[in-house]
């Protein structure tokens, strides 16, 4: 494909539409209706988000992971904690995370302070794992360089040996995360890129600002 055709592809989005008056006080409650109707849809990964970190330094990075809850609180994922993206958190607790649900023309973008969950959040989390997904977490040296794939397959074949007959216990390095947002951001797509954006904005600890952003 030339750099004509690629420049020439783009949607024009029609589906819906987003104001100030049809959408919470409470953006926890806006995201709780925005996410009930991408389970409805035909999203393949209505959970999948866009999380970005960075270095100290301020390099970014970006992948994306599994969002495994949402409350008042924050919004929760889990990983290892010794992967790319454990380590940036670990020296740098800002991070933002972004869903797109494309059937329904809407994206999503959260921003604020990573932290831990506690030790029994995971370990709970981890225990209603798929066996192979734990097994999986055991083996795995996230982010780090391997010499070919056969490495994991051999670490894989010893795990399933040693916790035959008993259960996989959570790794030390794997855990989850819990993204305190400070920033909210809902989007709708519109026709001739004037998008609709509402974003709430938290002004102290309990209060939410709304406000609409130009597209």
């Amino acid at each position: 494909m030339n750099q004509q055709d690629i420049q020439n592809i783009r949607s024009d989005y029609a589906a819906s539409s987003l104001s100030e008056k049809d959408t919470a006080a409470d953006p926890i409650k806006q995201f709780d209706k925005w996410f009930n109707e991408a389970l409805k849809s035909e999203q393949s990964e209505p959970t999948a988000m866009t999380l970005a970190t960075a270095t100290h330094d301020g390099r970014p990075s970006a992948r994306i992971v599994l969002m495994k809850g949402f409350d008042r609180e924050g919004f929760s994922f889990y990983t290892n904690y010794l992967s790319r993206k454990g380590k940036e958190l670990a020296k740098n607790p800002l991070g933002a995370v972004v869903f797109f649900w494309d059937s329904l023309e809407r994206q999503v973008r959260i921003e604020g302070t990573i932290e831990k969950l506690d030790r029994a959040t995971s370990e709970k989390y981890f225990m209603t794992r798929p066996r192979a997904s734990q097994l999986g977490a055991v083996v795995s040296p996230q982010s780090q360089e391997i010499e070919g794939r056969e490495v994991l397959e051999e670490k894989l074949k010893n795990a399933e040996t040693q916790y035959a007959d008993k259960d996989v216990p959570k790794p030390s390095h794997w855990g989850g995360y819990i993204l305190k947002p400070r920033l909210i951001e809902f989007w709708q797509g519109r026709r001739s890129r004037l998008h609709d954006r509402i974003v709430y904005k938290k002004i102290d600890n309990k209060t939410w600002k709304k406000v609409r952003l130009a597209p």
